[in-house]
């Protein structure tokens, strides 16, 4: 009985790859792709040629935090590494 399954599962999976692998190589299939492929270029300036120019407005909107670097630069021993000893 269990013969029967494996080999009708056996079946099932062999025709599920060769159908992809027909639908794949089908030249109804290249011939899509490469259509998509040619028009990929005309679509791209199609859909960016009418795209609004935003003006900048962030002027003096953010402040950089210089204390972070001066954190940075103390010679501190890192915990990191300690975490890591055995003890």
């Amino acid at each position: 009985m269990y013969k029967i399954i494996n080999l009708f599962f056996l079946v099932i999976i062999f025709l599920f790859f060769f159908n992809i692998y027909n639908y794949y190589l089908s030249n109804k299939n290249i011939k899509n792709i490469n259509l998509k492929r040619s028009n990929i270029q005309k679509i791209l300036k199609s859909k960016t040629f009418n795209l609004p120019v935003l003006e900048n407005d962030t002027d003096n909107v953010v402040e950089f935090n210089s204390s972070f670097s001066d954190e940075i630069k103390s010679n501190e021993q890192r915990n990191f590494w300690n975490l890591l000893k055995i003890k």
